[in-house]
């Protein structure tokens, strides 16, 4: 597995799908990596001076899944691929900062400059999706105008196929309904926690997986709050008791100090512990 910071996709072509969608990308060893994983954006709470919220791009066999889509994202994604290449859509929850930018997707679908709407793209979401997007946008033509360029569908702990990819989603703790997700292909696998206090379901969920993307929203002996986030210790503690390959701290607010999150996890889990920044991948 190799971290880099990609190269922003040229914008010119940020309108236009892909010439050149199916891909293989080449490990540093050699072997080939079956996923990849960009940090589209991956600050918690609300947008920093550096990055967008919560979002990150999965991609393999040149199949792009969406796992949430906060504020600022939607610009951010314009540099890893174009505005209509995505095939689907994963948000682990209904708080602003993990979907608000559906709503300027919405208008870049629905109002395409060249063409017309956009065929409906699989949006895989909490109970009231549909609802919790088109009263946030306010204004749609109708009411289903939403689901004229998204496809919802609701989760359940459930397994489900999402192009080539296996997923499977578990409920976390959060003040709302919030799910983990863990997308497998290949025989890898890429487990997101996203917002959760501590739980067994998201260690199941984690369980030997190569890649886990763990929030880490609170500093350990500052907040306590029980269902809601987790500290960088307690995502470390989950990383060790899950047998997790790789670690990736994510979704922490401008006020806490990343820093202390990393040394927190680093001293309860032994494999490698990143913090998340964008525009980062990880080849899986």
């Amino acid at each position: 597995m190799r971290l880099t910071l990609d190269k922003p996709h040229d914008p010119r072509h940020a309108l236009f799908p892909d010439s050149c969608a199916q891909r293989i990308w080449v490990s540093a060893n050699g072997g080939f990596c079956f996923m990849k994983l960009t940090v589209v954006g991956c600050s918690g709470s609300f947008p920093s001076a550096e990055s967008a919220c919560s979002s990150y791009l999965v991609e393999a066999d040149g199949f792009r899944l969406l796992l949430d889509m906060g504020n600022g994202a939607l610009g951010e994604l314009q540099r890893h691929c174009g505005l209509y290449d995505l095939d689907a859509i994963f948000l682990s929850h209904l708080h602003a900062d993990h979907c608000i930018d559906m709503c300027a997707y919405f208008v870049a679908r629905y109002y395409r400059h060249d063409g017309g709407p956009c065929p409906p793209i699989p949006v895989y979401g909490p109970e009231g999706t549909e609802h919790r997007l088109t009263t946030a946008y306010a204004d749609t033509p109708t009411a289903s105008s939403m689901s004229e360029v998204f496809d919802f569908h609701t989760v359940k702990p459930s397994t489900f196929d999402v192009g080539p990819f296996t997923v499977h989603t578990e409920r976390v703790r959060h003040p709302v309904e919030a799910y983990g997700i863990r997308v497998e292909h290949a025989g890898k696998s890429l487990t997101y926690s996203g917002d959760t206090g501590v739980t067994e379901a998201l260690e199941d969920l984690a369980r030997d997986t190569d890649l886990f993307l763990c929030e880490a929203a609170f500093t350990h002996g500052k907040e306590n709050i029980p269902d809601l986030h987790l500290n960088g210790r307690e995502a470390g503690e989950t990383a060790a008791r899950a047998g997790a390959r790789r670690l990736v701290l994510t979704h922490i607010p401008p006020w806490t100090d990343p820093a202390v999150n990393l040394a927190d996890a680093r001293e309860v889990f032994d494999g490698p512990v990143d913090l998340a920044a964008p525009r980062a991948t990880y080849e899986i």
